[in-house]
């Protein structure tokens, strides 16, 4: 499978999978919350699927997971669960696309 289209594909199962831990929560707009993690959410497999560089496909994935995710975690003060999920999510998507991407 292409790269692009695995990212896609993983993007959007990772926000999806983002979603579902939301659900539960409650917040002042969690349409506006809800919505705005599955885009950062979808935007790391999407930048880690069209991402050409000479690292391995776990370093791909948690330096763009990290890089993606600290400015959502700026912005709530919720450091840890948005840093750590960013992190795993990325990197296991990075794992994804540097085996089965060509």
């Amino acid at each position: 499978m292409s790269r692009i289209i695995l990212g896609i594909v993983c993007g959007l199962v990772f926000g999806a999978i983002d979603i579902g831990i939301m659900l539960p929560m409650t917040f002042p707009d969690k349409k506006a919350a809800i919505t705005a993690a599955f885009i950062a959410r979808f935007g790391i497999g999407f930048v880690i699927g069209a991402a050409r560089l000479p690292w391995p496909g776990w370093a791909v994935g948690l330096c763009f997971g990290l890089l993606l995710s600290i400015p959502d975690a700026l912005i709530t003060k919720a450091y840890a669960p948005i840093i750590g999920m960013g992190a795993v999510g990325g990197t296991i998507i990075g794992v994804l696309i540097g085996r089965f991407g060509r």
